[in-house]
């Protein structure tokens, strides 16, 4: 899968307009086609990652776009990468690989440009079932969008308009005469394969081509052809006449996500999702991709209508893998919940199985397209092993892991023995280690991104004589989640440290107390029980919370009043919070 090559196609000729078009086929004639439209300044190679991951259940197509690859370029270059022209050319591919049934037709960059061309004009109604558009608008939706900012100007429009205009600087010189084809012929076509390397954390892997600077110098007219000339007079009936599904990279140098703020109104049906990558996701996220897009073709030849799910950040995690530890009860059921509702694949772990099984099976009920559950201690280094291999096996590299496992402690230094200690850094520190090693070294070696989410706690920066043991394990969390989010930085993996102060879950109702018989344990737990629920902090805030740090990759979270104020008093009053810690109750 690693390679960038499509070594394995069957390759036919497919003549149209004066050019010859290089046409490249995967898989099955018999199962529904799905044809991948490549961009600038690439050619049909840059799915190859895509197509490998489609091929064993669709009919894959690919082709070289007029004058790119291993397709011929018109003659004269001017006036011939008009619209118009693409849409035959898109036309004679559909006609010799599925003459008799309609194509799924999936796009980005320049590809998506043309694409919602074929997507919106009558001539090619019928011809697709659905279209799944990435990193390119349509250029009548986005001449509408100008014009409306241009004629009712607000700040935040004229912001847009700006921030836009801004992104889209290559636009401009790309329109003047013969310096792009200059620079792409010279010295930008021998560097642009470690500029896709370094600043858009693409695989170097021998892509692109050796025709990229011919490839380069012609895709210069797709801009020059169409875009001031669409621009300014946009089609009004630029109407959708199939399902589209719309994948939108947060990270994207050369799109605003603000462009499809009112895609609705031309597409009656609708599906958004988005994902924290650069522009180039055919070759950074090649796993999602291929998931969404087989999960949209196989629904809309099913017939069914692709609903979005309900969750707070369903165009998020709609899809994505997650796995979560210590999910059988407390904040690990509530985030597993409410990953479900977002859309996301859930496994929900933890060490009693029945708790787990619960867990996933209200996962399901509540959104999530597949939910299982797994059974293991996160302290036991070999049955973590076993776990990370199996669900690697089953269920693939997870996206999202969520280290939340732990259990509870009181007592002070003096009471708590060295097999306490040992009890409490296995599950809280040791079990952290476990997943972000097994878990977070899948997610490094697939090299497509993902996030770590380990749950500390106000008691990691809170220094407190009642719980030294159960803050001297988060504080190490939180310091590897810090050491750990540098490590991964450089390879699109966040890791956020998650710090609630006093929630109300069962871990007051289990925790231990050191240097007490049985009775008084029990009795100090139902009274920090008592404590907690009278407190009542629930833990889908805290869930709540994780998903918004994976969104916006937040380093460190507190999550309560009580954990942000001291984390507040940790960064600016640290000796505040040490006399607080003196003036404790007796234990």
């Amino acid at each position: 899968m690693t390679g960038m090559t499509l070594e394995n196609a069957r390759e036919r000729r497919v003549r149209t307009g004066g050019v010859e078009l290089c046409v490249a086929e995967l898989g099955e004639p018999g199962q529904p086609t799905v044809v991948l439209v490549h961009g600038y300044p690439d050619s049909k190679e840059v799915w190859a990652q895509v197509a490998a991951r489609l091929a064993d259940r669709f009919h894959v197509v690919l082709y070289d776009v007029r004058g790119h690859g291993r397709s011929t370029a018109p003659r004269p270059l001017r006036g011939g990468f008009t619209l118009e022209k693409l849409t035959d050319d898109f036309l004679a591919v559909v006609d010799a690989v599925s003459p008799d049934r309609p194509v799924h037709l999936v796009g980005h960059d320049w590809g998506s440009v043309q694409s919602w061309e074929f997507a919106t004009v009558a001539r090619t109604e019928g011809r697709i079932a659905s279209f799944t558009s990435m990193s390119g608008p349509s250029l009548d939706h986005f001449g509408h969008w100008i014009n409306t900012r241009l004629r009712r100007p607000t700040p935040r429009r004229v912001g847009q308009l700006l921030g836009q205009g801004a992104k889209s600087w290559y636009v401009y010189a790309l329109h003047t005469p013969v310096l792009p084809e200059l620079a792409w012929r010279g010295p930008l076509g021998k560097v642009w394969p470690r500029v896709l390397e370094r600043f858009e954390r693409v695989p170097g892997d021998g892509y692109p081509t050796p025709s990229l600077p011919t490839d380069a110098a012609h895709g210069a007219w797709l801009y020059r052809d169409n875009v001031r000339s669409r621009l300014r007079r946009p089609r009004a009936d630029a109407y959708a006449h199939a399902p589209v599904q719309l994948i939108t990279p947060l990270g994207d140098a050369f799109l605003s996500e603000r462009l499809y703020d009112e895609l609705e109104q031309w597409v009656p049906r609708l599906t958004r999702r988005t994902l924290p990558a650069r522009h180039w996701i055919p070759r950074s996220r090649p796993d999602q991709l291929a998931a969404w897009i087989g999960e949209f073709v196989t629904a809309n030849e099913s017939g069914r209508t692709v609903t979005a799910p309900s969750g707070k950040y369903a165009d998020r995690f709609g899809g994505q893998l997650v796995l979560v530890t210590g999910a059988g009860s407390g904040i690990g059921r509530a985030t597993a919940y409410a990953f479900a509702e977002s859309g996301a694949r859930v496994i929900a772990v933890d060490r009693d199985a029945d708790g787990a099984a619960r867990t996933a099976e209200m996962s399901r009920l509540l959104g999530a397209p597949e939910a299982w559950a797994e059974t293991v201690d996160v302290s036991d280094e070999q049955a973590m092993e076993k776990l990370a291999d199996k669900v690697a096996a089953a269920y693939g590299v997870v996206d999202v892991l969520v280290n939340n496992a732990g259990i509870g402690l009181s007592g002070s230094f003096f009471d708590t023995t060295p097999e306490d200690w040992k009890k409490v850094l296995d599950v809280n520190l040791w079990g952290v280690i476990h997943g972000c090693r097994l878990f977070g070294g899948q997610m490094a070696e697939r090299g497509q991104g993902g996030h770590i989410v380990n749950t500390a706690s106000a008691a990691a920066y809170q220094p407190s004589k009642a719980l030294p043991a159960y803050s001297t394990s988060k504080a190490a969390v939180l310091m590897l989640s810090e050491c750990l989010r540098a490590e991964l930085a450089g390879q699109g993996i966040g890791v956020s440290a998650i710090c609630p102060g006093f929630v109300n879950t069962n871990i007051t109702s289990t925790a231990r107390f050191a240097g007490v018989d049985g009775a008084e344990e029990k009795r100090r737990q139902k009274r920090t029980a008592r404590l907690y629920g009278l407190r009542n902090y629930p833990p889908e805030k805290v869930a709540d919370a994780i998903l918004r740090a994976v969104v916006r990759n937040e380093a460190v979270v507190p999550v309560t009043p009580e954990a942000r104020g001291a984390h507040l008093m940790s960064r600016f009053t640290p000796r505040a919070l040490r006399a607080i810690a003196r003036m404790e109750p007796p234990l």
